[in-house]
């Protein structure tokens, strides 16, 4: 059963047209923007996409997430990490060190949502330096040790599974922050800022879009090259996104692809990557209304990833509280960040996420309580699941899958 809402435009096959008066009424001149084959523009016989930016955050995302695992590193080199200054050695990779780009900056920084906002933005960002500093001061001295309720350390799924590592109330660190951040800087700023008409529109970026002119030393004009930023987020570590593979980080890329995967929900990829070819497309042919149409769709459906995982995960969750709390909680933490980043979800045509920030600390708080997973009751993981369920068009059933 398909249950993301495309009624604005089916994009599998799609052609727009757009129909400009002349002076006589039988005389129409018509300009039609088709959806292109994949994700590459050219000028002058030379490409005009670039994200680079993009692909480079994803892969620092990632060596922090791995580090949340290494037990040698401190609270001050995992910070490094995360607000990145160029030419520090920071990384494994010399590419990463050298770059400019930070992971921090980008958290909560979106045009639309915390341009105006900055004491929530700063609240996030402490979120994330928490993550980190909780799990090097709370659980990294306690490694070896088990955990019980009240007392962080290690457990292990049943059978002789894997370890996992969680504070006193069962929440594996690395989750949160990889699961939130997901939200909080990939969904945040395809959303709220790249695909916001206040950044594509900014100053004279349509002006200079219809006359084509480019950035300094760049083949692209402002507006395109927004709207490829925005396309990074998603698909900037793959080898090939004019054949996007998905599952090739941590974060987007590998959600959509476990959403693609659910077949109740099989074609959001198709609709996403749609949606960003024929957007880009209208870009280069001057149709901001077709623009924004693409923009609402891809809005829509990507707000969909954490919210059908959220799910997912807590009724995994509920399912081995008893028999395998390892599991459990595993679980119960993906599901945590997946809620997290619920707040950098839009609601398409407006300026709205599904759920607010203080609808999504109640939910967190709620799971919290007490020792936490330890404590958590099916009941609750069920309301949750049916609250998030509804406010999409999905059912919980249907995301459980």
């Amino acid at each position: 059963m398909r249950i993301t809402k495309i009624s604005i435009l089916s994009i599998a096959a799609i052609t727009a047209t757009l129909f400009t008066s002349c002076d006589s009424d039988d005389d129409v001149a018509t300009i039609a923007v088709e959806t292109p084959a994949t994700y590459s523009f050219q000028r002058n016989s030379a490409t005009t996409v670039s994200y680079s930016g993009q692909s480079t955050r994803i892969a620092m995302a990632e060596e922090i997430k791995s580090g949340f695992k290494n037990t040698a590193l401190t609270e001050t080199q995992l910070d490094n990490m995360f607000a990145h200054i160029e030419g520090a050695s920071d990384f494994t990779d010399a590419d990463l060190n050298a770059s400019d780009k930070s992971v921090r900056i980008k958290v909560a920084a979106s045009a639309d949502f915390f341009f105006a906002n900055t004491t929530v933005a700063a609240a996030i960002k402490a979120d994330f330096d928490g993550f980190i500093s909780s799990q090097v001061n709370d659980v990294f001295p306690v490694w070896n040790s088990n955990a019980a309720a009240g007392v962080a350390g290690q457990i292990q799924q049943a059978g002789g599974g894997t370890v996992r590592y969680v504070n006193a109330k069962g929440l594996e660190y690395d989750q949160a922050f990889a699961k939130g951040l997901l939200g909080a800087l990939m969904t945040d700023q395809i959303l709220n800022n790249y695909l916001s008409p206040a950044v594509l529109d900014a100053g004279d970026n349509r002006v200079d879009n219809d006359n084509a002119v480019l950035e300094s030393g760049k083949n692209y004009t402002t507006m395109e090259h927004k709207w490829d930023e925005a396309f990074g987020y998603l698909y900037g570590a793959e080898a090939d996104a004019t054949a996007p593979v998905l599952d090739q980080d941590s974060f987007l890329s590998e959600y959509l692809d476990r959403v693609e995967g659910d077949s109740d929900f099989t074609g959001i990829a198709a609709t996403i990557y749609d949606a960003f070819k024929l957007g880009r497309a209208a870009i280069v042919e001057g149709d901001y209304d077709l623009r924004d149409e693409q923009a609402n769709i891809i809005k829509e459906n990507i707000s969909m990833i954490p919210a059908v995982r959220a799910v997912f995960y807590l009724q995994s969750g509920k399912g081995n509280l008893t028999a395998d709390p390892a599991r459990a909680f595993h679980a119960l933490s993906e599901a945590y960040g997946f809620i997290y980043s619920l707040q950098f979800t839009r609601q398409p045509g407006t300026t709205q996420p599904y759920f607010t920030k203080t609808e999504v600390d109640a939910y967190l708080t709620e799971l919290m309580t007490g020792n936490g997973f330890w404590d958590v009751d099916t009941a609750t993981l069920d309301r949750i699941s049916d609250e998030i369920s509804a406010r999409f068009t999905f059912t919980t059933a249907q995301a459980a899958d």
